[in-house]
């Protein structure tokens, strides 16, 4: 097997992730935003350098200017300048990492907030740690292993930005076991379009709490989160298992997920590079050191094609960097830069591969890409309890997403696309599904009205409550 396609097959399979950073915009009032303005004299940066670099993001679709940049070096100074972006009527987005895939981390003539220097880990305590908003995944998970714990839940690509994935759920390959990221959240520390500082928990200001997690950035700003952790584990066992097709796949899936075989579970249909498609399950056991689980109770009753079977044993570490290298590939083929139309769902378990098998009937691998895949696997929604997160009301769910990697820059290629995830979107949609709420195609408001449905009234009240001005996040257009 070539090096590279060892690459792909071995990166973690949930890129999809959580890819959007904070919120984003779209227009803002005709009023400019003065740099004499005695509240934002000094923080905001005009610069044409910096302003270009926040201008488009890792999908590379939409490009906004910003008429201005704030780099904050606390949430004193995004309150100051939302009280300022108040009076003027000026929109803002807020950017971690920058890798929204659909303009959601840009804005058109308004303000972006940088949150990158707001990068702290505070404080680290046995089963919970405080951490900026603009710390990504990666230095967070540094920090904790030093102590043996970690997060519940790590994206598989680990710089993200931990406001980022917390506005959006911040899915991973624990998911179906701990819930989204936002399952895991104790506090957090927020801005509101009011120019609030204010804080907020289950105990604590909990309608904020639960319009801010999974928000899309409508009502607030993240600036710091206290977050869950656990004992890590020392080591992953990481199983890659291939399939003839779709049905013996995905009964093989429900099997283990249903019998809590992994501790991580996901999967993947890959372009098996003839035009055709290659099934994939991936699960991971942890294990301590010394004490490697038993192969054959993991492969017992399983339907694969035991020959392509790929075994690996790594620290947790490790692992949780797989990603980096898969990273680096792309870097180095200059693919990383290109445009990235992907779309991200979640299907009913009831139909999934009905719906999963109709849709790949129509594609072929140029649809995703030489490095694209499609993501499919099952999680219990039992686990998942973020009111703003929108799954299929079943008990299993089926994971869907197109990780769309064009092979070059065509932008009308990419365009394509984009239209395509939205029919897509609305065939997914008709059959039950819903879309976690990151894809590269536009929404208008009453598709997220219907996106959100039973916890519309909440986000539309605390929109109303925390941002009326409707200055945050304009580029979800959700209102």
């Amino acid at each position: 097997m070539p090096s590279d396609r060892r690459m792909f097959l071995g990166a973690g399979l949930g890129v999809t992730a959580a890819l959007a950073s904070r919120a984003s915009g779209l227009t803002t009032s005709a009023q400019a935003v003065s740099p004499e303005s005695p509240s934002l004299l000094g923080n905001i940066s005009l610069d044409p350098d910096v302003r270009a670099a926040t201008a488009h993001d890792f999908g590379s679709l939409i490009h906004r200017q910003p008429r201005g940049v704030l780099k904050p070096a606390s949430s004193a100074d995004i309150a100051s300048l939302m009280r300022c972006a108040k009076g003027q009527g000026v929109k803002v987005a807020a950017r971690g990492q920058g890798h929204s895939i659909y303009g959601r981390a840009q804005v058109s003539d308004g303000i972006v907030v940088d949150m990158s220097a707001m990068n702290l880990i505070r404080d680290i305590k046995q089963d919970r740690v405080v951490v900026d908003a603009g710390a990504t995944w990666r230095d967070l998970l540094d920090a904790t292993l030093a102590l043996g714990l970690t997060p519940p839940v790590l994206t598989n690509y680990l710089g993200l930005s931990v406001g980022g994935t917390i506005a959006v759920g911040g899915i991973g390959a624990a998911s179906s076991r701990h819930g989204m990221q936002t399952d895991n959240v104790i506090a957090l520390d927020v801005v509101t379009g009011e120019g609030n500082e204010m804080s907020c928990s289950a105990a604590e200001n909990p309608d904020l709490f639960d319009a801010v997690r999974a928000g899309l950035g409508q009502c607030g700003i993240i600036t710091r989160a206290t977050l869950r952790l656990v004992r890590a584990p020392e080591r992953i066992r990481r199983f890659q298992l291939f399939y003839r097709d779709l049905p013996s796949l995905t009964a093989d899936q429900r099997r283990v997920l249903s019998e809590g075989r992994f501790d991580q579970l996901q999967g993947a249909v890959l372009p098996d590079g003839s035009g055709g498609w290659r099934y994939q399950l991936d699960g991971a056991v942890y294990h301590a050191n010394g004490s490697a689980p038993d192969d054959k109770a993991v492969f017992s009753e399983l339907s694969d094609e035991r020959g392509a079977a790929v075994i690996a044993d790594l620290t947790y570490r490790e692992d949780a960097l797989a990603f980096g290298k898969f990273e680096s590939l792309l870097r180095s083929k200059g693919q990383w830069s290109n445009p990235q139309p992907w779309l991200l769902t979640f299907l009913r378990g009831s139909n999934a591969e009905r719906v999963a098998g109709d849709i790949l009937s129509g594609l072929t691998g140029d649809a995703v890409g030489p490095f694209g895949r499609i993501t499919l696997y099952p999680l219990l929604t039992k686990t998942f309890h973020t009111p703003l997160v929108r799954l299929p009301d079943e008990d299993i769910a089926f994971v869907f997403n197109l990780i769309r990697i064009p092979a070059s820059n065509d932008a009308a290629a990419a365009e394509r696309m984009a239209a395509e995830n939205r029919t897509l979107y609305d065939r997914i949609r008709e059959a039950g599904g819903v879309q976690y709420p990151v894809g590269a195609f536009a929404m208008s408001p009453f598709d997220w009205k219907i996106h959100f449905g039973s916890g519309w009234p909440q986000l539309r009240e605390a929109k109303q409550r925390h941002d009326p001005g409707h200055l945050l996040a304009p580029g979800y257009n959700a209102f």
